[in-house]
């Protein structure tokens, strides 16, 4: 049977594979050149399948596949391994939560183991965002049920949830210290209340009396009488939008109290101790429903300080009751160890109930206390700056024997004071005292005196105003002392090169006159005047004042106490420190400090009386160590505006030295 060949037909060449395969159809092929080109190829037997899809186009598909594959693999990798955990903790939080178990803050006690403050349970009302109805109109019943149940206004509540936005997932407390009854109806509503639960925890309690355990039920005014503590202990409260950017990284959660003054503030690392948590499975409005587990909290560390409360006490109700004698407002008071620098009291009055600062203050107490002319708030025992009067004449003395420009027995003659020019520096007796040495200057407090060996007189050449800056700079002035309190003021020596910035004026003899005697330009604080005592007392011996006793680990029952640091020592003679000494033991003797002549030891003391206005009255000063032989106490008082020192300040360390048993 032949077969049909169309290729046969069309070109008349003949198919050599006729026969041998049966071809239905023929697809002509796409030649490039002219039909003569055409027709040779195809009388030579050749025939072509023409097709449009390239290599090069096979090459595109294949990059296109394996970048798809690879973008899908790189997905892959994402999720699983890179953000893996990521993704598995938010699968996790939507049945799971981690709340904070707060841990039982350290307690403080006075040198004998005194309680000063107590942890007070209390509730809080907490909100954790996430968990808030994601609809608006859901959202809006369940901040009315919490007006409603708080008291706490709409306003309230969106400005606390926008202030803590960054901490979505962390509980944060909307109302503080609930009463009992507030918590049980809140507890009760809030079961039905995305997001809202009642938080359980602590506030602090200072101790001002000598109750040992303070419950709840018999909170009183009468609790709250004294205040002689409020500056040494300070007071909690909640961080600031600043503390806990730079602290929630260490643990601190949005709603957290912390250390805000006192030892409260400066020893917050040891008294907050360590939070736990708590792992628990929630429904799907947040509720509790199973503790999963639990890492227990590690309590705080306890701090003793080196303040006597029975010292305090009593220092603080004499300078209240003295000052209700002389009608004055402001003063401050330090008791302290000359022998290693410790603070065995330290007043600042008036001072203010630092239970008004624990869980949170309102509005109404806080604006009392910020507009009291007397700043209750102000610790002037570390932070006040005042002229020093005559007080400062101990170091003056010392300075003028250290470089031997007298000797105990140099005496200038005290007619009532010296006439420089157009100008007269008196003393504060009219007529003078006579011829007088160091120790009667000190006795009597004469300023005749202490213009010579400051500013020199006639051929007399004193110390001039850089070598007393020297001095008073070595004796600590116008530097921190280190004190582990807050707020401490450096004071300030005035010096020719400040006068002329600041002042536009030369530095005249008459401005070393005042630096001579604690007038000018001079400023110091409570603590600087007690500290310049203690190295006089101690024979020449820089302790840094503190008022840390020891650190009692809670865990352990291991007490740490406190080495005492010596800032510097040897840099005076103690001969001529023991010249001083017994200038201000005559002080006590026949001097200005005779009002503590009767008491049952010795002492040894200086008044002083510090101009500060044309219009106000002076500031009263009294500096002093007891007894004379082994100093183990120093007692300086400062009352502002009180007029004469001797007559206002010493009778109040008189009150005081007679409680003291030596």
């Amino acid at each position: 049977m032949d077969y049909f060949d169309p290729f046969e037909k069309k070109t008349g060449v003949k198919n050599d594979l006729k026969g041998k395969y049966s071809l239905e159809w023929v697809e002509n092929c796409f030649c490039i050149g002219d039909d003569s080109q055409k027709t040779d190829l195809i009388s030579s037997g050749v025939s072509h399948l023409g097709s449009s899809f390239s290599n090069k186009k096979f090459f595109l598909i294949f990059l296109f596949l394996m970048f798809f594959f690879v973008i899908i693999f790189s997905r892959l990798i994402n999720l699983q391994l890179l953000q893996g955990e990521y993704y598995r903790e938010r699968a996790e939080n939507n049945r799971q939560r981690i709340l904070p178990v707060e841990s039982e803050r350290g307690l403080i006690y006075d040198r004998n183991g005194k309680q000063l403050v107590q942890n007070i349970p209390n509730f809080s009302l907490a909100v954790i965002p996430q968990d808030l109805p994601r609809e608006e109109k859901d959202l809006s019943l369940v901040i009315d049920k919490l007006s409603e149940l708080t008291n706490l206004s709409r306003e309230d509540f969106a400005q606390i949830i926008d202030k803590y936005k960054d901490y979505n997932t962390e509980s944060i407390v909307i109302v503080e210290d609930i009463d009992y009854e507030a918590a049980l109806k809140i507890e009760v509503a809030a079961a039905d209340l995305p997001g809202i639960y009642v938080q359980r925890g602590s506030k602090r309690f200072y101790l001002t009396k000598n109750e040992e355990n303070i419950s709840e039920s018999n909170f009183s005014e009468e609790m709250n009488n004294s205040n002689s503590f409020s500056h040494v202990l300070g007071y909690i409260g909640k961080l600031s939008a600043e503390e806990l950017k730079n602290l929630y990284t260490k643990g601190y959660l949005p709603s957290d109290s912390i250390g805000k003054t006192g030892v409260e503030k400066i020893y917050e690392e040891y008294l907050r101790g360590v939070y736990g948590k708590k792992i628990i499975e929630v429904n799907s409005i947040g509720k509790e429903q199973n503790v999963l587990a639990e890492e227990a909290p590690v309590s705080g560390d306890h701090i003793k300080l080196t303040i006597d409360f029975e010292m305090q006490s009593n220092l603080e109700k004499i300078i209240k009751d003295k000052l209700a004698v002389y009608g004055k407002k402001r003063a401050s008071a330090i008791a302290m160890n000359p022998k290693n620098g410790e603070i065995l009291a330290l007043v600042s009055y008036p001072g203010f109930d630092n239970n008004d600062f624990s869980g949170g203050i309102d509005y109404k107490t806080y604006q009392k206390y910020i507009n009291d002319e007397n700043n209750p708030l102000f610790n002037r025992a570390i932070g006040g700056n005042f002229p020093s009067g005559s007080v400062i004449k101990p170091v003056m003395a010392t300075a003028a024997l250290q470089e031997k420009i007298i000797d105990s027995q140099t005496s200038f003659l005290s007619s009532g004071g010296l006439q420089v020019g157009d100008w007269f520096f008196p003393d504060w007796l009219a007529g003078g005292h006579g011829n007088t040495n160091v120790r009667q200057s000190l006795a009597n407090s004469v300023n005749t005196f202490y213009y010579y060996i400051g500013g020199g007189y006639g051929n007399f050449k004193g110390l001039g105003v850089f070598k007393i800056d020297e001095y008073l700079s070595l004796f600590g002035f116008s530097q921190k002392t280190g004190i582990d309190l807050p707020a401490e003021n450096e004071g300030f020596i005035p010096t020719p090169e400040w006068k002329k910035r600041v002042k536009n004026e030369r530095w005249y003899v008459g401005d070393t006159y005042n630096l001579s005697i604690g007038q000018g330009d001079l400023l110091v604080t409570p603590l600087q005047i007690a500290n310049m005592t203690s190295i006089i007392a101690n024979n020449g011996t820089f302790y840094k004042p503190h008022v840390l006793y020891s650190i009692l680990d809670s865990e352990n029952n291991f007490e740490d106490f406190f080495e005492k640091e010596i800032v510097k020592e040897n840099f005076l003679d103690s001969y001529n420190l023991s010249i001083v000494r017994a200038g201000m033991k005559d002080c006590v003797e026949y001097g200005s400090c005779r009002l503590l002549n009767n008491l049952k030891f010795n002492v040894a003391g200086k008044t002083g009386t510090a101009q500060w206005s044309n219009s106000h009255d002076t500031h009263a000063w009294f500096t002093s160590f007891a007894p004379v032989e082994d100093p183990q106490i120093v007692v300086t008082i400062m009352v502002e505006e009180g007029g004469e020192g001797s007559s206002v300040a010493a009778p109040i360390a008189y009150e005081f030295y007679k409680t003291l048993k030596m």
